[in-house]
């Protein structure tokens, strides 16, 4: 069984930036595909943004191309997201997730518990 926790969340003003980490724990995750999702009171959950378990490819939502940055340490066990020129519209709840293939997120292993992220203008 595979532990994700996220942290890094908080609350910034409009073009600030944060960093979000999600660290697994139980086994090792190198060989599993990791993504970050995200959900926005009353709206359903969103795709963010993914990276094979290589390191790249990496895979972005039209929303956040450019500004967000996946990356990860397998060494580390650990996914991050850098989140740059943040806009209140990215105001969300942050997850992370661990998938067999970095292209289909359609049954995620892995869920972590999220973290909060609040952008204010």
């Amino acid at each position: 069984q595979v532990q994700l926790v996220e942290s890094g969340g908080g609350s910034v003003q409009a073009g600030g930036s944060l960093r979000l980490s999600c660290v697994a724990s139980g086994r090792t995750v190198s060989s599993y595909a990791m993504g970050w999702f995200r959900q926005a009171p009353g709206k359903e959950r969103e795709f963010v943004s993914a990276i094979s378990w290589m390191g790249g490819p990496t895979y972005y939502a039209d929303s956040v191309k450019g500004r967000f940055t996946i990356s990860r340490d397998n060494a580390a066990n650990t996914v991050y997201l850098q989140m740059n020129s943040l806009k209140p519209e990215d105001t969300a709840v942050y997850y992370c997730a661990a998938s067999r293939d970095y292209t289909d997120w359609s049954q995620p292993y892995y869920w972590g518990q999220g973290t909060q992220v609040t952008v204010s203008s």
